[in-house]
């Protein structure tokens, strides 16, 4: 069987299996932070901007927008997909580098609605997505990442995935439909290298090329079932000719759902472990931004490569500078949405800290990646004294996890400018008990 059959047989096959206890849990921590991303985001650019552009396809259809305007249903994952991966603050599966929930569930709630399908249903198409998008991720790997933006490449597969569950296509229908999907799929880190609004399109595209793609296989459109592992197929054109028979340990047995990483901070997640060691830094020997001389962060490669703006000038580069995010971190003790205001960003305190900021690549921890996400921080004070750490981790990996009162009040804090304290506390509520909710009423409504 080719890669597309097996991943359509799982699908398929996923419909008469009983998901775990614990694998429910996850599908709904993933659906907590997917929904709080997605409120977050819905207000920034370039979401309005969507939004306006595909003002024909709205005020109609059963999907609906997270405040409750109607949608088609392509319309909806595009427009949700791109909110969702606005704000930044979405999930990570590190192992594939790739931000699973926008594509995934953006999918699955604008064909959900569109069907009427119970919340439990909902989350194994979730489920789902995230199973076989996230191995096709970790089998193309760094060879990907290179040039590719993973989450438009690889969310497609789990766009389309969530999208094959719900419509109950037969194994052979989702094999056609991922097959398709692989056609679809793109993203190019270029995108966002300088000022652009680009990249979180890539999530809303992947959406909608998942959501296109199921609804073509369903009408009977084939495609080449060996797109994956073919001579000029994806493998081949996107990766470095990667060993596909790695996408199937476990599968159905083990559930990647399990170990997302949930963010902390408000920017790349490649910036994370260095704001964790500097913060940490900070705590242990009272040191205050007046007091240093000199930062020195060493860590793996694409972390510098994708986050190593020295000089951002506007909210987007921002998110993807380790200089201005630790220097904000270690000023005013967190990184959150208000760090990226105009104030913020033109803060002479933070400019000041930025310019004492050196960045390397440290081989050891390169070589972790991108299983393990480290950075060695050291501070130089002006009194010459020298503080340094491996921060061996993320707070919110799977090996340091927020819990679920802490993902909570992840939900709320971005829920709260958007929908007010009790309409952000009764989402909350319906989401954490979305497997026994009777359909999707609770999402997108006013």
């Amino acid at each position: 069987m080719f890669v597309s059959e097996k991943l359509g047989r799982f699908t398929a096959e996923f419909h008469t299996a009983t998901p775990s206890a614990e694998v429910i849990h996850h599908a709904k921590r993933a659906l907590v932070d997917w929904y709080g991303a997605l409120l977050a985001g819905y207000p920034m650019a370039p979401t309005p901007m969507v939004e306006n552009a595909l003002a024909l396809e709205l005020d109609q259809g059963k999907a609906r927008l997270p405040l409750g305007r109607r949608a088609a249903t392509r319309a909806a994952a595009l427009i949700n997909g791109t909110a969702s991966h606005t704000a930044e603050v979405d999930d990570i599966y590190r192992e594939a580098i790739y931000h699973p929930g926008a594509p995934t569930f953006s999918a699955a709630m604008a064909v959900g609605q569109a069907l009427d399908v119970s919340g439990l249903e909902f989350l194994k198409a979730a489920i789902a997505g995230y199973e076989t998008s996230t191995r096709i991720g970790q089998v193309m790997g760094r060879a990907h990442y290179q040039h590719w933006h993973n989450t438009g490449t690889v969310g497609t597969f789990g766009a389309t995935t969530a999208a094959a569950y719900l419509l109950k296509l037969n194994a052979e229908q989702t094999a056609n439909a991922l097959s398709l999907s692989a056609t679809f799929a793109a993203g190019l880190q270029q995108a966002f290298k300088m000022d652009s609004l680009a990249k979180p399109l890539h999530s809303g595209r992947a959406a909608e090329a998942g959501v296109t793609a199921a609804m073509l296989a369903q009408q009977g459109v084939i495609s080449s079932l060996d797109v994956f592992e073919g001579e000029v197929g994806l493998g081949r054109a996107m990766s470095d000719g990667p060993d596909w028979s790695l996408a199937f340990d476990d599968l159905g047995a083990r559930f990647n759902i399990n170990s997302m990483t949930f963010k902390n901070h408000a920017c790349c997640g490649h910036t994370f472990a260095p704001i964790d060691g500097a913060l940490e830094l900070q705590t242990r020997h009272g040191i205050t931004a007046e007091d240093i001389e000199r930062i020195v962060v060493a860590t793996y490669a694409p972390a510098i490569a994708v986050a190593g703006n020295p000089q951002p000038v506007t909210a987007p580069e921002a998110r993807f500078s380790i200089p201005f995010v630790v220097s904000t971190a270690l000023l005013h003790g967190s990184v959150r949405l208000a760090a990226f205001d105009a104030e913020r960003l033109q803060s002479p305190a933070i400019r000041a800290l930025m310019q004492r900021i050196e960045l390397q690549v440290e081989p050891s921890l390169d070589a972790q990646f991108p299983g393990q996400r480290a950075a060695q921080v050291t501070i130089r004070t002006k009194d010459g004294k020298e503080f340094s750490m491996l921060q061996p981790t993320r707070k919110g990996d799977p090996d340091m996890p927020l819990s679920d009162t802490e993902l909570n009040d992840k939900f709320s804090e971005l829920a709260l400018p958007v929908l007010g304290a009790n309409k952000s506390n009764t989402l909350s509520t319906a989401l954490w008990n979305m497997d026994t909710e009777s359909d999707l009423s609770a999402l997108g409504k006013k």
